[in-house]
């Protein structure tokens, strides 16, 4: 005769896999050809990604330091922007334009002056924002 055992059928809660530095290294490059399509200067494009504006320079030039947490966050953040804006216009050059025109959304301004607050937050955000627009979860 055969036993029954009880099996958990609870799901385990999900913890994503960190960003790895190659990946991250890759998401740097990737935002940086994002940031030429945004029209984002140099000096706003150190703040997205809060780094002095030499640090940013020298990254930008191809010498990537180490990524913090933070760094990573913020670069998954500005893909996650640019992927929402890839399924919302089917034209990229509308979702580069959105970027820096006025939104009802985010109170007159455009979502890269709310981004332009330098904080995590500010892009998690333009982010939730798009996510929504989208249907995202």
């Amino acid at each position: 005769m055969a036993v029954l055992t009880r099996v958990d059928t609870e799901a385990a809660p999900f913890v994503p896999d960190p960003i790895s530095d190659e990946e991250a290294a890759a998401m740097f490059r990737a935002v940086v050809r994002l940031f030429g399509h945004w029209g984002v200067t140099d000096e706003q494009a150190a703040k997205l990604l809060d780094l002095g504006l030499r640090t940013y320079g020298r990254w930008k030039a191809g010498d990537v330091g180490r990524i913090g947490r933070d760094g990573k966050a913020r670069l998954s953040n500005l893909m996650g922007i640019h992927k929402a804006l890839r399924i919302i216009f089917s034209e990229p050059a509308r979702g580069y334009r959105w970027i820096g025109a006025p939104n009802d959304a985010f109170g007159g301004r455009s979502a890269l002056d709310v981004m332009l607050g330098g904080e995590l937050t500010d892009l998690m955000r333009v982010r939730r924002y798009l996510d929504s627009v989208r249907g995202g979860w």
